[in-house]
């Protein structure tokens, strides 16, 4: 494993390019390094400033008289190879190469030599062509990007530099907590089986999602993947299934994105889940970082309108799941606090009169039931019920109870029912506009389940074998 500890916990960090301008990305790293809190040294290299943003400025790394860990590089692409030369020489452990223009232009020669002249030194490059990196713990964001960043447990990774950007906004706006996030770009050193097999030991990290565009070194991220899918759950959005995206993903850094159903072939093999879209991937990330794993395979759906416990349905058996009845103990249970025309099947239809006090009763009787293993609750917008009294219904539920199990909820109506959205979103309780969705998250927890149970049987397989051939040899 490569040791990524002083990347992540550096002592001291500097920005070479840092500036004034607030235009300027070097700017905009150093401000956000700033306003994030980071308790280390904070070094802005630029040979025109003696003070940027209250900090005292450098002409050069080898001027700072303290211990420089970390740098990040912001300047053009032909002054990157002495700027290197420069950190090297300072016992800089890693330089994260915000520039643009090497090989994914074409430009291979100068990328070696980034990488040739950091090697003779013992130093890791990240990337070229990221927007930097964000680690919460240590209160670090070198990005250019946004810096309202909520912490949390979910590491993100991304291939691509403006649309990790983007999705560090849409992060927050889901309310998914970050732990780390982390720009790979062109992969010229560093690369992602290297921060999935670090992530995977980081007590901060509880799900890795990446966007990826394509893997050099498949052998080794298959072997990676699959023991830290053992772990915590891997979603990944491959790019490039199509030619033209293939196409695509080569000009933008530079990688051969490869056939994608060889891709589809080794991610199952590894215990990794597809997303096929960037809202799927976010779906399924706050499913499986705010549930716990299911002891069994037994859904029960509990809505307020038929036809969305139908769609909720079929959704759940385009990921394998089929619904058994509810155990006759929790029928008759549900019979002592619905009316007769409730339909106590499953889905159990608590019918468009339902209240509040039905659906906390009737969540608390089968989180209560030995027999459910999992719970997808979808409440219609009717004209009985405020949205927010049946959201404070469900949070109350899940409190009540001392049996934690999955669950997700589709809230199906306006404005209302978004805000109710938003505020179960808040308690950690993935919640969903349509019961698609809420189903299609349940269905990845069970796919995450059965995809850990099925690495475990393989990686036991390769080991008999071995034991076998290591008997033949003796």
């Amino acid at each position: 494993m490569v040791d990524l500890y002083r990347l992540f916990n550096p002592r001291g960090i500097a920005i070479v390019g840092a500036s004034r301008e607030p235009n300027k990305i070097g700017s905009v790293i150093l401000r956000n390094l700033i306003e994030a809190g980071y308790e280390g040294k904070i070094y802005p290299i630029n040979p025109n400033a003696q003070e940027i943003m209250g900090l005292k400025a450098y002409p050069s790394i080898s001027a700072v008289e303290g211990t420089v860990d970390v740098a990040v590089i912001s300047v053009p692409a032909p002054k990157v190879p002495d700027v290197i030369e420069d950190a090297g020489k300072a016992g800089v452990k890693f330089a994260v190469v915000i520039a643009s223009g090497f090989k994914e232009v074409g430009n291979v020669a100068l990328e070696e030599e980034v990488v040739k002249r950091a090697k003779k030194y013992g130093m890791r490059v990240v990337g070229p062509n990221v927007f930097g990196y964000v680690y919460t713990p240590s209160k670090i964001n070198t990005t250019f990007g946004p810096n309202d960043i909520i912490p949390g447990n979910v590491a993100f990774i991304s291939q691509s530099g403006a649309l990790g950007v983007a999705l560090m906004g849409t992060a927050s706006v889901e309310g998914l907590g970050i732990s780390a996030i982390i720009s790979i770009g062109n992969k010229a050193d560093l690369d992602d089986s290297d921060f999935i097999e670090y992530l995977g030991d980081d007590p901060n990290t509880n799900l890795i999602l990446i966007y990826m565009e394509g893997i050099s070194e498949g052998q080794r991220f298959m072997e990676v993947a699959s023991k830290v899918s053992l772990k915590k759950p891997i979603i990944i959005i491959k790019s490039g299934r199509s030619e033209a995206g293939a196409r695509a993903a080569a000009s933008h850094t530079g990688s051969l994105a490869g056939n994608y159903s060889l891709y589809k072939s080794a991610f199952r093999q590894s215990g990794i889940l597809l997303a096929e879209t960037i809202e799927q991937a976010f779906d399924w990330a706050k499913a499986l970082a705010w549930n716990p794993l299911p002891k069994g395979d037994n859904v029960v759906i509990i809505t307020n309108g038929g036809g969305a416990g139908v769609q909720a349905t079929d959704a759940l058996a385009d990921y394998g799941i089929t619904l058994r009845r509810i155990s006759d103990t929790l029928a008759a249970n549900l019979k002592q606090i619905l009316p007769p025309f409730a339909s106590l099947g499953n889905p159990i239809d608590l019918t468009g009169l339902a209240n509040a006090e039905w659906y906390y009763q009737s969540i608390s009787l089968a989180l209560d039931d030995p027999n459910v293993d999992s719970l997808v609750v979808i409440y219609c917008r009717t004209g009985m019920t405020d949205p927010k009294e049946i959201a404070g219904a469900i949070k109350d539920a899940l409190k009540s109870s001392k049996n934690r199990k999955p669950i997700t909820v589709a809230m199906i109506g306006g404005e209302a029912e978004y805000e109710a959205m938003r505020e179960l979103t808040r308690e950690h309780i993935p919640t969903y506009p349509t019961p698609e969705r809420a189903s299609a998250s349940m269905g990845a927890i069970y796919r995450y389940y059965y995809a850990k149970k099925y690495v475990e049987e393989r990686l036991k397989e390769l080991d008999k074998k071995k034991l076998t051939a290591l008997e033949r040899i003796r």
